[in-house]
């Protein structure tokens, strides 16, 4: 798979692996924009409780954090996944 990017072929051959490159489904967006938004959500979450000392506030700046960078990732893939440099 790997070595299918580092060898360039003159065929016009594609592999599974670089038709699943091609695009992805807005379902398939959505999952990974819940699964990243978790691990960064809990990120934020301890980054804010050691800074405020608060676990209130850690949860209150994790809740709005996890909203917002939800939406912006997705159109973030949405608009990667249109362009077609390095696919």
């Amino acid at each position: 798979m790997i070595t299918d990017q580092l060898v360039i072929k003159n065929s016009k051959e594609e592999t599974s692996y670089t038709k699943d490159l091609r695009s992805e489904s807005p379902k398939r967006s959505i999952a990974k924009s819940i699964s990243w938004r978790i691990v960064g959500t809990i990120d934020t979450i301890i980054i804010s409780w050691i800074v405020t000392g608060t676990l209130t506030l850690a949860f209150s700046i994790g809740m709005v954090e996890l909203v917002t960078k939800m939406v912006l990732y997705f159109f973030h893939e949405r608009i990667w996944n249109s362009i077609k440099w390095g696919k």
